[in-house]
C-alpha cells in the first residue's frame, strides 16, 4: 500500500540539462518536493535519450547543503545571514560609495560561464551592467572562445555567427585541439559525440584528431596524431600551403559557394607560401609526409570539415589559428556545404538582435590590452587592482564566476581580491573568489527556474528549440538572478530614462519568459511562440542544417571579408617563435573530464566519486628523465608559481608535455564546500602566467605553459638525510 502511495505522487518533467553546451533532454521522476531520479528524454528530437553523467549533478546541486539559500555578510564573527533587503541596499551602497570616490571605473565586474547556460540571466544581464556604468568589464570568454568570436566578426560581420561541424553527415572530421567526448562538443553543441564519431566512421567516412594527448576522443578516432603545443599554427599554415602547392585550391574553385562571396579568397594564395611541411615537422612533431597525406586525404573525401577548438584557442597563437582553420575550410570548398561548417538557424536570432561586436575600442589601464565588445582580457584583472593611480580598480563584482580558480595566475588575483574595498559576488556558494567579497547574494538553484538555451541553439548541430519550466517552486524569500539584476539596477540607476524603467517593470511582472517569446516571434520560424514551445515539452525539431550563404552574413555588402592584413602581420610572430623554439622544453597543457566542466562541479558527490583526477600527467620518457614515479609527488614549477602533485605515469602524452586539469585547487582558508575540499586537488592556473598571452587578442594562453619538473620525495628524502647528518654532526660536537 505505501508503495502505490508512494507511485501516485510520483510525477514526470521534461527539460534540458544546463550544466554544459550539449543540451540534452533529461526527464526527472520527482514527488513535488524531491528529485527521485534523473534520466535521458529519449523523445528529445537532439539528444535523443543520450545524457552524460553530469546531469545527475542538478540534483546534488539543488539539495547541497552548502548552496546559499540567503544572502550573507563577511563579519569579524564569520558570514551571517541577512535580509535581501538589507542586502541589496547595503551592495548599492558599497558600490556607489567606491564609484563616488574613486571614479566609475573604479568598479569593476566579471561574468563567469555559467551565465551563459542561464535564460534569466542571458536576457536581463544587460540591466545590471547598464546600471553600474562602468567600462571596466571582464568576462570568461577571454579565458576560452574568444578568437572564435573575433574571426566570425571579422570574416561573417558578427561576434556570434559562427559556423559548426555538420557532424552528422561529414564524411571526415578533422579535430584540432578538442576533445568533444569530453566537452560533448564546445562552440559545436553536440549530445552523444562518441556516437556521432562512430556513425563517420560506420558510413565509411574517417575522424582523425591532432593533440598533445591522446584523449577520449582520439581513442576511438580513426588516427591521431601528437602535435607538440602551441605549435598548431605552423601545422594549419603548412597545410594551407600544401592545399595550394598540391594544387586543391584549384580543384575546389568549380563547386565552392563560398568563392563566390569571398573577393579577397586569392590572397590566401600566398599567406602561407613561407610554410613547407618540412620546415614545420620537426617542430610540430609532425612528419612532412603526414601532413601532405592529411591535406590530401582532406581535400579529396566527399565531405569534410576542420575544427579546432580549447587546444587551439588558448595560446599563443590561438587567434591566427582559428583564422586559418576557416581559411582552410573556405579555400577547401567546406563552408557552408553539407558535410563541411554549417551556420546554425536558431529559433531565437541572436545575430539579428545583437551588436556584432568590436575589437580594440579602448585598452587596459595597466598592460595596454584591447577590450573586446567591452570586456577587457581576464589577464588584466589583477593589475587593474594591483597597480595604484588614476582608474585602479577599488571594488569588484562577480556574476557566476570562480577566477581565482579559472584565470591565469590565480595566487596574484587572489591578493589582488583580498585588498579592495568593497566586493560583492552573485554566486551560489562560498567558493575560492566570493570569499572575499562583503557580501554574496545567491540566485535560486537551476531547478527553480525556467530555461531556454538562447545561446547554444546558435551553435547547434541540428536545429532544435525547448523550453521548460521550472520544476520546483522558489521559496518565498528567494529570489532568481534576473531579480537580483533588476533589484540592483533599480537602486543603482535611479535616473535611467523611461523607457528602460518601463521595460525592468515588465520584466518584473511577467518575468525574462516574456523577452524569450517577443524573440522567437521576431525569429527566422513563422509561427513560433512560447506558448507553442510549452505545448511540445520535448522540444521542436526544425531540421537539419541549411546553406545559409550569403544570408547568413551581417556585413552590408554581404560578402565575407577575409581581413588578410590583419592577420598576415601576426606572422612575424609566428617566424619569432619557429627561430626560438626549445625542443627541451616542458610544456604545461589543460585537460577536460566529462563528469567536471566548472569548479562549482566539484561539490557534486556524484562526479567527484572514482579514483583522484587532479594528476599530473607525463610520458614514461619524462618520468624517468626528471625520477619521477608514477603516484609520487611531484613538484611543478611556472615563471608565476609552484604546486606539488600526484604524478600520473601514462604514454597518452607525448614526451614533455604534462597536464593538469581546470577547476581544482580548493584548499584555501574559508571554502565552504566540503566534498570539493575532500577532493581539493591543486589549480592549474596557480602555474599559468597572467603574461603569457595570444597578443593579436589578448586571449590567455593557458595551453603550453613552459614549466619545470622535478620529484617531491626524492628531494624531501635528501633534505631528511642532510638533516640527519647535521643533526649526528650537530650531537657529536656537543659531546666532544
Amino acid at each position: 500500500m505505501a508503495t502505490e502511495q508512494v507511485k501516485s505522487k510520483e510525477q514526470t518533467h521534461f527539460r534540458t540539462c544546463n550544466l554544459c553546451e550539449a543540451m540534452c533532454g533529461i526527464e526527472i521522476k520527482h514527488d513535488g518536493k524531491k528529485v527521485l531520479s534523473i534520466k535521458g528524454d529519449k523523445n528529445d528530437p537532439f539528444s535523443k535519450g543520450y545524457i552524460c553523467p553530469k546531469a545527475t549533478a542538478l540534483q546534488d546541486l539543488h539539495e547541497d547543503p552548502d548552496r546559499l539559500r540567503h544572502p550573507v555578510e563577511r563579519t569579524a564573527n564569520g558570514w551571517q545571514e541577512i535580509s535581501w533587503v538589507e542586502a541589496l541596499d547595503k551592495v548599492a551602497a558599497g558600490i556607489g560609495a567606491v564609484q563616488k570616490q574613486y571614479g566609475k571605473n573604479a568598479f569593476g565586474v566579471y561574468l563567469g560561464n555559467p551565465n551563459v547556460h542561464n535564460m534569466g540571466g542571458m536576457l536581463t544581464i544587460k540591466h545590471l551592467l547598464n546600471s553600474l556604468k562602468t567600462r571596466s568589464r571582464f568576462s570568461a570568454t577571454s579565458v576560452d572562445q574568444l578568437p572564435h568570436h573575433i574571426v566570425s566578426m571579422h570574416l561573417f560581420g558578427h561576434m556570434l555567427r559562427i559556423p559548426v561541424p555538420d557532424v552528422n553527415r561529414t564524411q571526415y572530421m578533422l579535430i584540432i585541439g578538442g576533445n568533444p567526448l569530453a566537452s560533448n562538443g564546445s562552440i559545436m553543441t553536440a549530445p552523444n559525440m562518441r556516437q556521432k564519431l562512430k556513425d563517420i566512421k560506420a558510413r565509411a567516412g574517417k575522424v582523425v584528431v591532432i593533440d598533445p594527448r591522446r584523449t577520449e576522443t582520439a581513442d576511438i578516432a580513426s588516427e591521431h596524431h601528437f602535435i607538440r603545443p602551441a605549435t598548431d599554427v605552423l601545422l594549419l599554415l603548412a597545410m594551407l600551403n600544401e592545399i595550394y602547392l598540391q594544387g586543391y585550391a584549384d580543384k575546389a574553385k568549380v563547386h565552392n559557394r563560398a568563392a563566390k562571396f569571398t573577393p579577397e579568397i586569392e590572397q590566401l594564395a600566398d599567406f602561407a607560401k613561407d610554410y613547407s611541411a618540412e620546415s614545420v615537422a620537426c617542430i610540430t612533431g609532425i612528419t612532412a609526409t603526414e601532413i601532405k597525406r592529411l591535406v590530401k586525404e582532406f581535400c579529396e573525401a566527399e565531405s569534410a570539415v576542420c575544427y579546432g577548438r580549447m587546444g587551439v584557442s588558448v595560446q599563443e597563437f590561438g587567434l591566427l589559428s582559428q583564422y586559418l582553420i576557416m581559411a582552410i575550410n573556405i579555400v577547401t570548398g567546406r563552408l557552408d556545404e553539407i558535410g563541411g561548417l554549417m551556420f546554425p538557424n536558431a529559433a531565437v536570432d541572436v545575430v539579428n538582435n545583437s551588436g556584432p561586436g568590436y575589437l580594440g575600442k579602448r585598452h587596459s589601464r595597466v598592460s595596454k590590452l584591447p577590450d573586446f565588445n567591452g570586456d577587457y582580457p581576464v589577464v588584466a584583472m589583477s593589475d587593474e587592482m594591483l597597480v595604484t593611480g588614476e582608474g585602479q580598480l577599488k571594488g569588484f563584482m562577480t556574476v557566476a564566476g570562480n577566477p581565482v580558480l579559472s584565470t591565469p595566475n590565480g595566487e596574484k588575483l587572489d591578493k589582488a581580491f583580498a585588498e579592495l574595498d568593497f566586493m560583492v559576488a552573485i554566486d551560489y556558494f562560498v567558493n575560492e573568489t566570493s570569499r572575499h567579497a562583503n557580501i554574496i547574494l545567491p540566485p535560486v538553484s537551476p531547478l527553480e527556474r525556467d530555461h531556454y538555451d538562447v545561446t547554444f541553439n546558435n551553435f547547434a548541430v541540428h536545429n532544435v528549440a525547448k523550453y521548460s519550466k521550472a520544476l520546483f517552486t522558489k521559496d518565498k524569500n528567494a529570489k532568481h538572478d534576473w531579480q537580483i539584476y533588476l533589484a540592483l539596477a533599480k537602486r543603482l540607476d535611479k535616473k535611467a530614462s523611461l523607457t528602460t524603467k518601463a521595460e525592468r517593470l515588465l520584466i518584473k511582472q511577467l518575468g525574462p519568459k516574456f523577452v524569450l517569446d517577443q524573440g522567437l516571434r521576431r525569429g527566422p520560424y513563422a509561427g513560433m511562440t512560447l506558448h507553442k514551445l510549452k505545448k511540445n515539452p520535448h522540444g521542436l525539431d526544425l531540421g537539419p542544417l541549411k546553406t545559409m550563404l550569403p544570408q547568413a552574413l551581417q556585413h552590408k555588402d554581404k560578402q565575407i571579408h577575409l581581413n588578410v592584413d590583419f592577420y598576415i602581420a601576426d606572422l612575424v610572430r609566428v617566424q619569432a617563435m619557429m627561430q626560438d623554439y626549445d625542443a627541451q622544453q616542458v610544456l604545461l597543457i589543460g585537460r577536460r573530464h566529462v563528469r567536471s566542466n566548472n569548479s562549482w562541479l566539484h561539490n557534486s558527490h556524484r562526479l567527484v566519486k572514482g579514483k583522484p583526477r587532479c594528476t599530473l600527467m607525463l610520458h614514461p620518457d619524462t618520468a624517468a628523465q626528471y625520477g619521477i614515479e608514477d603516484g609520487q609527488d611531484a613538484k611543478v614549477t611556472s615563471r608565476v608559481g609552484s604546486v606539488i602533485i600526484a604524478a600520473e605515469v601514462t604514454d597518452e602524452l607525448m614526451p614533455n608535455v604534462v597536464s593538469i586539469p581546470h577547476g581544482f585547487g580548493h584548499s584555501r582558508k574559508g571554502v565552504k564546500q566540503k566534498i570539493a575540499q575532500a577532493h581539493a586537488g591543486v589549480s592549474v592556473n596557480d602555474l599559468t602566467d597572467d603574461t603569457l598571452i595570444d597578443r593579436l587578442s589578448g586571449n590567455a594562453a593557458v595551453n603550453g605553459v613552459p614549466v619545470t619538473i622535478e620529484a617531491v620525495q626524492i628531494q624531501a628524502a635528501k633534505s631528511d638525510i642532510s638533516k640527519s647528518i647535521s643533526s649526528l654532526k650537530a650531537e657529536s660536537d656537543s659531546a666532544a
